[in-house]
């Protein structure tokens, strides 16, 4: 891989996505550390690492548009890995507004929507070469596991956005398209839950750090 390569990394100030940076960098590859608020953590991050930091609000079109427009002009684009996504909401389907559904749409789906269009035409699509990686989550079920209850918005966005991810796959053959789907990890995200339901969980499956889950991420960006 060049190794000017470049990966752009939604939500990367924080949590699973500042650890892929830090794992990107430690490969020899150069993050994008894409942020929505913290441009001090993202700076932070871009210079321990080697990168730049990147506003890139997934909820506002022009931030999208500004970023991506960023990111061309920088060049040697090679992937974009998809690590923002607002904390679940804990409500079962029922008791979810129109308000908490959409935003967790918004992020993981019709934002990255707008973002992806224009990052695979304009920086990818050029040289038919690139990778795009969605974090999904074990939440969603699967393999005989139906998926987990009280946080229906935030299933639903993630199965929206194995959707997005599928058609992408499909109308870009020369693409690479690949997820993972981690259970619970220790991140801010964390903080919904109560503790003593996080200790039930783990004596079924640990509790995996973010460096954990970013080898994983860089291990399918780079095969």
């Amino acid at each position: 891989m060049n190794e000017r390569a470049r990966f752009f990394v939604s939500g990367g100030s924080g949590g699973i996505g500042a650890a892929t940076c830090a794992a990107l960098a430690a490969s020899g590859l150069h993050p994008l550390v894409g942020f929505r608020t913290d441009a001090s953590a993202a700076e932070r991050i871009a210079n321990r690492c080697g990168g730049m930091a990147v506003r890139c609000d997934l909820a506002d079109e022009d931030s999208i548009a500004a970023a991506a427009a960023l990111i061309e002009n920088v060049g040697d684009l090679a992937g974009i890995v998809l690590a923002a996504s607002p904390p679940p909401l804990l409500a079962g389907f029922s008791r979810v507004s129109r308000e908490e559904f959409q935003a967790q749409w918004q992020v993981n789906v019709a934002g990255p929507h707008s973002l992806l269009q224009k990052l695979v035409r304009n920086c990818l699509q050029p040289r038919k070469s690139g990778v795009v990686l969605g974090i999904l989550s074990a939440a969603m079920g699967g393999e005989g596991r139906t998926p987990a209850r009280g946080m229906s918005a935030y299933v639903v966005a993630k199965f929206g956005q194995a959707g997005l991810l599928s058609v992408l796959g499909v109308e870009y053959p020369w693409l690479k398209v690949r997820s993972i789907s981690p259970g619970y990890v220790r991140t801010r995200m964390l903080d919904v839950f109560d503790e003593r339901f996080l200790e039930a969980q783990a004596l079924s499956a640990p509790i995996r750090r973010p460096e954990e889950i970013a080898q994983d991420i860089v291990a399918e960006l780079t095969l």
